[in-house]
């Protein structure tokens, strides 16, 4: 990467709905068991809408938060960016809605952004673009996914995995040496049938426990999402490292923060790149699988609990429905 202008992160919030779905109330809508649950997937709960909770109500709050813990008002961010496959509406965009919700007055880009559980790294890739190009100054960057509201609460193979959320980021110019360092985006056409969501959008209504409501649901081949997933993880990281000049590499990074898909796929990245666990961030048993929302939950779990802070070294890695895969490396 050598564009000389410096974009980091300058804001950070996050939003879940205040359901929780345990897996031993999922015991009672399917065959399963908590132990099946937690010994293949490591999630324990997830957060869930209610019938009135739309996608754009989550990602409004996270970027409410996201402003103010960037000292900013809505009308300071020149360009929304929501990575979601879960929109209230195929039109308008989720990202509308949220400048709609924001109150925000003039007239500025606003636009979603569909590269599923990547969609989130992709965004943030696209909004450092505008900045360095001097198009905009402060973007407003959301993952934000309404799952649920597109799953088959009788496919007991998907409906374990998933749950709603958002988090948002303002990205902006930072001090040389901070921000984003190297990055890859890539996509693999060829698995377009691994993952599909025929025709969903969120703001349906919810299936109840028969499974009406829907018409549709996610499909997906999860045997092939991890066995891609494990051959990717490493590999987009490494690219990313590549794209910083080799000026850091993979035992520089002090965090991993990756897509919270599935806690063995990590493991198994872990191994791989010969890194301890202690630097991977895994919050997957509170959330589960939450889509473009994964990285931006991990991220503020990890400013919470003091992991990520000023001037930590850090990557964000993601693969999901495409098959899209990417990696960047950051330095807060």
């Amino acid at each position: 990467m050598t564009n000389s202008v410096a974009v980091g992160m300058l804001g950070l919030g996050t939003y879940v709905p205040q359901r929780v779905l345990t897996n031993h109330e999922l015991e009672q809508m399917v065959e399963t068991t908590d132990e099946w649950i937690v010994s293949r997937t490591g999630i324990r709960e997830r957060h869930i809408c209610t019938a009135e909770e739309t996608t754009s109500e989550l990602a409004a709050e996270a970027s409410r938060l996201a402003l103010d813990d960037a000292g900013l008002t809505p009308d300071q961010i020149d360009l929304i960016i929501c990575c979601t496959i879960t929109p209230d509406y195929a039109c308008p965009s989720a990202a509308c809605q949220v400048q709609a919700k924001l109150g925000i007055q003039r007239p500025i880009p606003a636009f979603d952004l569909a590269a599923a559980c990547s969609g989130f790294i992709y965004g943030c890739s696209v909004a450092a673009s505008m900045i360095r190009d001097g198009v905009v100054e402060r973007v407003l960057v959301i993952g934000a996914e309404s799952m649920s509201r597109v799953l088959d609460y009788k496919d007991r193979n998907s409906c374990v995995l998933f749950g709603d959320g958002a988090g948002a980021v303002v990205l902006g110019r930072v001090e040389a040496g901070r921000g984003l360092l190297g990055q890859s985006l890539k996509a693999d056409g060829s698995g377009v049938e691994m993952i599909i969501v025929p025709g969903g959008v969120a703001r349906r209504p919810p299936s109840d426990d028969s499974g009406n409501g829907h018409h549709e649901f996610l499909r997906m081949n999860g045997n092939e999402v991890y066995k891609f997933a494990t051959r990717i993880f490493g590999t987009a990281i490494q690219e990313a490292l590549a794209d910083t000049g080799d000026a850091i590499k993979t035992r520089d990074l002090e965090l991993i923060i990756p897509h919270q898909a599935n806690s063995r796929i990590i493991e198994v990245a872990a191994r791989k790149l010969d890194l301890p666990m202690e630097r991977f961030v895994v919050n997957i048993a509170k959330y589960g699988n939450t889509s473009a929302a994964t990285i931006p939950l991990a991220m503020a779990d990890a400013r919470g609990d003091g992991r990520l802070k000023k001037g930590t070294l850090f990557a964000l890695v993601a693969f999901g429905g495409g098959l899209t895969y990417a990696a960047s490396i950051w330095r807060w």
